[in-house]
């Protein structure tokens, strides 16, 4: 998708309602869809929020994802949006997403335009609620990855999202579960699911409305 068609969407994108768990439930897994079933304790989950950050390059739309690194926990390797927990200074949950971006890709927030708040993903295995919030920036970023965090950075063509034939099943090994098989989208050669393709699903089904 052209960048100036991507731009000239958004009034609509803004106005509009989304699909929310409607298009979730496309792309989540079934242990997942269990557990969501079973319900989660709002207040006592923990809270976070991540950038779904789109800009030009080469005159198309592109999004930034993160490979995170290898460690002892649940989201160990996966790949997803620039994001975190919500700490003390963060005066809203727009503004984790914003601080998070800059640390771990080196997005700065003065450069980032926000467009819309999509629907909160619930991750039972680390109980976060995670809010994901839609941006854009005018100008390709020049991405700085925090190595203590962040193994690579994936640049994705918007185009691929809204591909149906990007969408596949795949059988995972995960810290706490063993050969499940899971709706994913691939995407420059990498398999995302779960919470983040989750948030991608949204973003899918609310743009192919417009276009």
């Amino acid at each position: 998708m052209e960048f100036q068609r991507f731009l000239s969407l958004l009034p609509q994108l803004q106005h509009d309602d989304l699909p929310a768990t409607a298009a979730h439930e496309k792309i989540v897994p079934e242990i997942r869809k269990l557990e969501l079933q079973a319900g989660y304790d709002v207040k006592n989950a923990r809270k976070a929020a991540v950038l779904m950050l789109c800009y030009p390059h080469k005159e198309t739309t592109y999004f930034v994802l993160i490979q995170r690194n290898s460690y002892p926990g649940v989201h160990s390797s996966q790949m997803a949006f620039p994001g975190g927990k919500v700490e003390q200074e963060d005066a809203t949950l727009l503004q984790t997403a914003l601080r998070e971006a800059w640390e771990e890709v080196g997005v700065h927030p003065s450069g980032v335009e926000f467009i819309k708040a999509y629907t909160e993903v619930f991750i039972p295995p680390s109980n976060f609620l995670v809010a994901p919030f839609l941006a854009y920036t005018t100008e390709r970023p020049k991405f700085v990855l925090q190595i203590e965090e962040v193994s690579d950075i994936l640049e994705v063509p918007l185009a691929q999202l809204l591909d149906d034939s990007n969408v596949t099943q795949t059988t995972l090994t995960t810290s706490y579960a063993t050969d499940i098989l899971v709706p994913a989208f691939e995407l420059e050669g990498k398999i995302v699911w779960g919470a983040t393709a989750m948030m991608l699903s949204e973003l899918k089904e609310s743009l192919k409305k417009l276009v």
